[in-house]
């Protein structure tokens, strides 16, 4: 896969300017990273304490509270980057702790508004305070596309025909809530609606699926469809919807057939690793076109 990234771009004295990450939690920071630097791109790392991975952030440069806002910013302005990226995963701070960390910088009624929007309104509304600073905010899927994934079969396991129903009936699911601040995945059981994911996340909604099992409504169901993707018009920058290993095996526990993701808007955490669980477990893994995504 060709290199999207923009050439890059000398800071004021004379060296290049790294790509910065704000890093949180879970193997993706370590991934992009890497992925950067395979690409020639000097990495900067600004890790999030109690979030990103110990052995991640004891090779970060700095270590920061996640509401410390001054610092990070004066880091940012000190290492001058061609681009930030949001990577890993947090904890949404408390409302207090929040509005204090921000207040010398925005108003106590604009922090309320991008506490009181929701998971998509707060990362949008941090997004928004980077950028008015002065700094480009970058996503993988421009960075590093290949650790999304790619169209088409991934593994050994085919989807049958009332699989591939079911995919379409996920998708639109997905696609109809997409105004909505929920989640990004939903399980399909022969064409009903199993569960949809709230703020729990996906291994708890695959955990809820495989309670179901037990009960009279699911247990003489056969198999079942884990669907995952971005929202329409989802800002790629930022929550890219995610699976891994431990979301197959969750999946298989749960009774499901396979699992089908959006295509270039899905990152894969250890792609080869995920395929070979997916192989093992008799699972078909799908990466699939969204109708509804620009071109």
């Amino acid at each position: 896969m060709s290199d999207t990234s923009p050439p890059s771009n000398p800071s004021t004295d004379g060296a290049v300017a790294p790509i910065v990450l704000l890093a949180g939690g879970g193997a993706l920071p370590d991934l992009l990273a890497e992925a950067l630097k395979r690409r020639g791109r000097a990495v900067r790392v600004l890790a999030f304490r109690g979030f990103a991975e110990r052995a991640f952030a004891r090779r970060a440069d700095l270590i920061v509270d996640l509401i410390d806002y001054k610092r990070t910013l004066a880091a940012l302005k000190a290492w001058k980057p061609a681009e930030v990226v949001l990577i890993g995963t947090v904890t949404r701070p408390k409302p207090i702790a929040f509005m204090g960390a921000l207040s010398a910088y925005r108003n106590r009624e604009e922090i309320a508004a991008i506490l009181g929007s929701g998971d998509d309104g707060l990362l949008g509304g941090v997004v928004r305070v980077l950028e008015e600073e002065g700094f480009a905010v970058a996503g993988i899927d421009r960075l590093a596309p290949e650790l999304l994934a790619p169209q088409g079969q991934l593994g050994a396991v085919a989807p049958d025909s009332d699989s591939w129903s079911s995919i379409a009936r996920g998708l639109a699911v997905l696609d109809s809530l997409s105004p909505f601040d929920v989640g990004q995945a939903t399980v399909i059981c022969a064409h009903w609606v199993a569960a949809i994911e709230g703020p729990e996340g996906t291994d708890a909604m695959l955990r809820r699926v495989q309670k179901l099992r037990r009960g009279p409504r699911l247990r003489a169901t056969h198999g079942g469809v884990l669907v995952k993707t971005a929202k329409r018009d989802q800002d790629l920058r930022v929550d890219l919807p995610t699976i891994g290993p431990r979301t197959v095996v969750r999946a298989a526990a749960a009774g499901l057939q396979g699992i089908a993701v959006g295509a270039g808007t899905t990152l894969i955490v250890e792609i080869e690793r995920t395929i070979r669980e997916a192989d093992q477990r008799g699972l078909f893994l799908l990466g699939v076109d969204l109708p509804h995504r620009s071109p």
